[in-house]
């Protein structure tokens, strides 16, 4: 399976909080999803699973 986004971006109200971002992984890549606190780690990963 492999997943591709396009163009994906999320905004609460006026604020924008994922700027538009296109990346494809492959299927039986080892994918890793860093970064601080609070920049949308998990909003990223809700979007993908469809929450």
């Amino acid at each position: 399976m492999e997943i591709k986004l396009i163009n994906l971006t999320k905004s609460f109200g006026a604020k924008q909080v994922i700027q538009p971002t296109s990346f494809i992984i492959q299927s039986g890549s080892l994918t890793t999803l860093l970064g601080p606190s609070g920049c949308g780690k998990t909003t990223l990963l809700r979007m993908i699973a469809g929450l």
